[in-house]
Formats: C-alpha cells, sequence, structure tokens
C-alpha cells in the first residue's frame, strides 16, 4: 500500500461511530465551503486515487423519505452527456447511503455544480445495460470505487442525474 492507497481490505474502523460522525462533519463543512465559493472551493475531491487525480464533485439535495427535510450531500461525479452519474458507495459499507433511498422516494431534485446552482435534476437507478457501461467509466474516474465494491457484498448502485 502506498501513502495515498486505500488498502485491498476494508479498515476495522470504517463503520464505527467515530468515523460516521467525521464524515458527518468534514461534509457539512464541504457544503458549506462549497456554497460559500459557488464551487471554487470544494468542486474536487482529492483523497485515495483522486490525489494524483482529482474527480469533480457535486452537492447532491434529497428530501428525507420519513423526516421531509432537506438535506444536502457532497458526491463525485462522472459527466455522461447531458447526464450526471453518482455512485451510492458510502465507501464500501454494508448499506445503502441515506441518500439513495431518499432518491428512490423523491427523485426529482437538485443539485449544485461549480459555478451553477440549483439545478433541476430526476433521479433514477441505472439499468443493468447502463450500469455495465458506466461502472468501468466510474473506476477509471475513481479507481477506489473498485476497492468499494471488493470490501461489501452489495451490488453498489449507480444513480443517473438527468438534467429537467
Amino acid at each position: 500500500m502506498t501513502r495515498f492507497s486505500l488498502p485491498d481490505e476494508a479498515p476495522n474502523g470504517l463503520g464505527s461511530p467515530v468515523t460516521a460522525k467525521v464524515i458527518k462533519y468534514a461534509a457539512k463543512a464541504q457544503v458549506a465551503i462549497f456554497r460559500l465559493t459557488n464551487g471554487r472551493i470544494g468542486s474536487t475531491w482529492r483523497v485515495g486515487a483522486a490525489f494524483r487525480k482529482p474527480v469533480p464533485t457535486l452537492l447532491l439535495e434529497h428530501r428525507g423519505r420519513k423526516s421531509g427535510r432537506l438535506f444536502t450531500t457532497p458526491l463525485l461525479y462522472l459527466r455522461s452527456g447531458e447526464d450526471l452519474v453518482i455512485v451510492a458507495s458510502q465507501g464500501g459499507l454494508p448499506k445503502h447511503p441515506q441518500w439513495y433511498f431518499n432518491l428512490v422516494a423523491h427523485p426529482d431534485t437538485r443539485v449544485h455544480l461549480k459555478g451553477r446552482r440549483c439545478v433541476p435534476v430526476r433521479a433514477r437507478v441505472a439499468s443493468v445495460e447502463e450500469r455495465d457501461d458506466l461502472w468501468p467509466r466510474l473506476v477509471d474516474l475513481y479507481a477506489d470505487f473498485a476497492k468499494y465494491q471488493a470490501w461489501t457484498e452489495r451490488e453498489i448502485p449507480i444513480v443517473v442525474l438527468t438534467p429537467r
């Protein structure tokens, strides 16, 4: 393992409550900085495989399927024509992230991109054929997605966001 790569097995503390809190507060800070600077800061990810090859980041708005509250989550994305493609990897944890279930329940939402606020989109889970096409492109974009998939037994969902 090099200084900037992930281990072949999921780290022991990945699913711990402390790690979850750190990730939650780091995401809140990224959202605040992204919004404050309109994406000039916070619109690229430079951790893990992205250290030398930065990956674009968007802010995804999603409404809680139970609470009805509006949440904002920073996520890596791939452009595919007019669509934006996001991955429900949650770092290879055994469960899908909450934002995924929220999008399934409320697919009409908005994203924030560098220099563009409140872009209306409709979310849908990629079909099997789309997944076959998109997964290698996503791993090329951010190689750690392959490790996340290896760390979990679930198939990591790919979500396509189409502009409305």
